[in-house]
């Protein structure tokens, strides 16, 4: 992966610095956030302000690493979590990132959120990647979700097309091999980015939303959007958004800085009754450790690991 510079026109309105991250484009050539491939109706693009266009675009990922007490059979578990946000060029009609320059490429901002602990003898790996239009105007236009233990992994994939078409694969039976579509709601996954961009147009109040795709991998629950109420409430210099989600018995707290980038202090999650592994009342807790921006794509030699004693992980 190398960075690139270039201009990007977001619906004729607003220039946007230069594209980086994780990014391969091999045209200097301005590009459009028009989408053709997405049939949903999208609201008006936001307008990125000179703040976000500097802290996003310059050739860097913003990499943040937590101290992370994960709820898992009953007991709470020491590990590591790190969000990765990066600005990305993205083909919509393929819903990659884009190799190359195209008039309908979507600027986005990813975010890689991962999570790694133990539980006794052996390890979980957690992933989720959204994928976020910085115009901010419509859903994430994919979600991809995977977790591997020794029992084995699962893996499912969200595409934003004329409904979410889904696609799930686990090693139980009751879960194997899924393609299905819904209806499109409001996204879990797809408000750790939407914050970034914008506080104030989260969702607040009862919406139908769709779960964590890592919540449903552990509780082993439908894909589906359950009722949900949403609140945003300020103390100090920080934002609390919650959810709660009645009928799953569970409540997420996502603590993030009111000031612009707007970045994310940690986290909870509480299920008030055992939901699939536990009739434990436990909260999984994310504490911030350390952050740092990095173009890590470049970081990949040995001396580089000196990067990860930075973040203590």
């Amino acid at each position: 992966m190398k960075s690139i510079s270039r201009y990007l026109i977001l619906t004729g309105l607003t220039i946007v610095g230069t594209i980086i991250a994780c990014s391969n484009v091999k045209s200097d050539t301005a590009t459009t956030t028009n989408n053709t491939a997405i049939t949903t109706e999208k609201l008006p693009a936001q307008a990125t302000s000179e703040a976000f266009n500097k802290y996003w675009y310059a050739g860097k990922a913003e990499l943040t690493s937590f101290q992370l007490e994960q709820s898992r059979y009953g007991e709470i578990h020491k590990g590591k979590a790190v969000l990765v946000y990066v600005t990305e060029d993205f083909n919509p009609v393929k819903q990659v990132k884009a190799d190359q320059q195209r008039a309908n490429n979507v600027p986005i901002l990813k975010l890689n959120a991962t999570k790694k602990f133990f539980t006794g003898i052996y390890p979980y790996s957690v992933m989720t990647s959204t994928f976020y239009p910085v115009a901010n105007h419509q859903h994430a236009i994919k979600v991809t979700s995977s977790m591997q233990e020794w029992c084995g992994h699962v893996f499912t994939q969200l595409n934003n097309r004329a409904q979410f078409d889904v696609q799930s694969y686990s090693y139980f039976e009751s879960e194997s091999d899924q393609q299905f579509s819904i209806d499109k709601v409001i996204l879990e996954d797809e408000l750790w980015t939407k914050l970034r961009m914008n506080p104030a147009q989260l969702p607040v109040g009862t919406h139908q939303i769709v779960p964590a795709f890592e919540t449903i991998h552990m509780k082993h629950i439908p894909l589906k959007a359950y009722e949900a109420a949403a609140t945003l409430n300020a103390a100090g210099e920080t934002y609390t958004y919650t959810l709660i989600y009645p009928k799953l018995n569970r409540k997420l707290a996502i603590h993030f800085n009111k000031s612009f980038p707007y970045d994310i202090l940690g986290w909870t999650e509480t299920t008030t009754r055992g939901y699939g592994d536990s009739a434990k009342s436990l909260t999984t807790k994310a504490t911030r450790i350390k952050q740092l921006k990095s173009a890590y794509w470049s970081k990949n030699s040995v001396k580089d690991s000196i990067l990860r004693k930075k973040l203590e992980l």
